[in-house]
């Protein structure tokens, strides 16, 4: 075992965790991929949303991102060599459908199969997000999730890579955190496609809800034996202090942003009671539709960076609540300018254990953006060593509690397009010179590598 040293002190693995437990790295389609108009893929809202001045840091696109549709071959051999057995990847709607439907891509599918064959013959259990926010544009020109036809869509997009993969597929993932999609894309206009409208937002919260069981469902039908989830955004909350307004402001806030697409799928519908103004959700809804809108996970994937504090605002409209900015916490914080805030992680995996319809929570994101430092051939990273330390040594205290948790995936592989970001900040494990394309392993992925084995039977 390597003797990896975080700052001046030597980290120690604790006992190993529930077993079996599950142990990855997760990455996406479009930020990963490049080769945005190869082989027949046709052209997403992030495609669009990126040739736009203005959206994107310094007018980044992920045209060529990591060149991982060229290159998966060499980085799948890093995770084999790394001894990391489990790849959360996202399949590229328009790379299957370049226009949302009907015509398909072989091309795409021949990439995907290849990409499933390689990880299972190195050994690396492949675990797909059907959407990860790259929508086919021309479905955008419809509407997009603001149209009630793209359950129906999404849903037979869905059956598609059931049928298509299923026989070698059994770990899926229905939607990538759909509050962002949702929020940032069609209310405040910060993601694809741009949009800023309340009205938008409230649509497609409802469609990616029922979007989600329906997917949910599809797989369901066609997988054999298949391990589904979905995966939902989050953040532990705190109100600034005991002022009732207050904790009343916290409560909606973590309304919106824990609660609003998990307790549906539970049968528990909107969590209207602590957020009133979510009642605004039922001018979408059909008759059936409470019912549509639930499904019976295998898990549920918790995706957390931080955590907020929240405060009393007359302010903000609808929500009356705002975040304490970070800069007055006097805290640590990421290069998202994020707060590090490891115990977050515990009270979140305590919190969705306490749903007695939630079986299993997999943390399929958790990881940290910070300055590296590259010296040549070495990048060293201890800030992430001691992010992933101390979130894990929570997730440990989850565990030894009672949380149903089941596995831990590390955002993210490669350095990668963060969006709105851009190239900025490398979350990654591999440093990628995106000039060269040039690989580099940090640190933080041998430590990681290290802990691994530590922790596995």
């Amino acid at each position: 075992m390597r003797n990896i040293t975080i700052g001046d002190t030597q980290k120690h693995f604790e006992q190993p965790v529930n077993s079996p437990f599950i142990w990855g790295v997760a990455s996406s389609a479009y930020q990963t991929e490049g080769a945005h108009l190869a082989d027949g893929k046709g052209p997403s809202i992030w495609d669009e949303f990126t040739n736009k001045r203005g959206k994107v840091f310094n007018n980044q696109t992920g045209n060529d991102a990591c060149q991982f549709y060229y290159r998966y071959p060499g980085d799948l051999e890093i995770l084999h060599s790394l001894g990391i057995k489990n790849f959360r990847f996202s399949i590229s709607w328009p790379r299957i459908f370049p226009k949302g439907r009907g015509t398909i891509n072989q091309a795409g599918i021949t990439y995907y199969h290849r990409l499933i064959d390689r990880c299972l013959e190195l050994d690396i259990e492949p675990w797909i997000t059907l959407y990860h926010w790259d929508l086919p544009l021309e479905l955008e020109h419809k509407g997009g999730w603001t149209n009630r036809d793209i359950v129906g869509w999404f849903e037979d997009y869905a059956a598609f890579c059931a049928r298509e993969f299923g026989d070698k597929v059994k770990n899926w993932m229905v939607l990538n955190e759909p509050l962002v999609f949702t929020g940032a894309g069609y209310f405040y206009g910060l993601h694809a496609p741009g949009k800023r409208s309340l009205g938008a937002f409230l649509a497609a919260v409802h469609h990616a809800t029922l979007a989600q069981a329906a997917g949910g469902r599809a797989l369901r039908a066609l997988v054999p034996n298949a391990n589904i989830g979905t995966t939902v955004s989050c953040s532990h909350i705190t109100p600034k202090n005991n002022y009732s307004w207050n904790i009343k402001a916290a409560k909606k806030v973590d309304a919106l942003l824990n609660r609003l697409f998990v307790e549906p799928f539970l049968g528990l519908g909107y969590p209207i009671q602590d957020f009133k103004a979510l009642n605004m959700l039922t001018r979408y809804m059909q008759p059936g539709d409470e019912s549509r809108m639930q499904f019976d996970f295998d898990f549920l994937g918790v995706q957390n960076y931080t955590r907020e504090i929240v405060k009393y605002s007359i302010l903000a409209p609808i929500i009356r609540a705002s975040i304490v900015p970070v800069s007055k916490r006097n805290a640590e914080v990421t290069e998202m300018d994020w707060e590090v805030y490891p115990e977050g992680l515990y009270q979140l995996l305590m919190k969705y254990s306490s749903y007695s319809g939630i079986k299993k929570i997999m943390v399929t994101e958790n990881g940290a953006a910070f300055p590296d430092q590259r010296e040549g051939a070495v990048v060293q990273d201890p800030k992430r060593m001691n992010f992933m330390d101390a979130h894990l040594s929570q997730l440990n205290r989850a565990v030894a509690d009672g949380a149903k948790v089941g596995g831990y995936f590390i955002w993210t592989m490669l350095d990668n397009f963060e969006w709105a970001e851009g190239y900025r900040p490398r979350f990654g494990l591999i440093y990628v010179d995106f000039k060269t394309q040039k690989r580099i392993l940090k640190q933080s992925a041998l430590w990681y590598a290290d802990y691994i084995t530590a922790n596995s039977n």
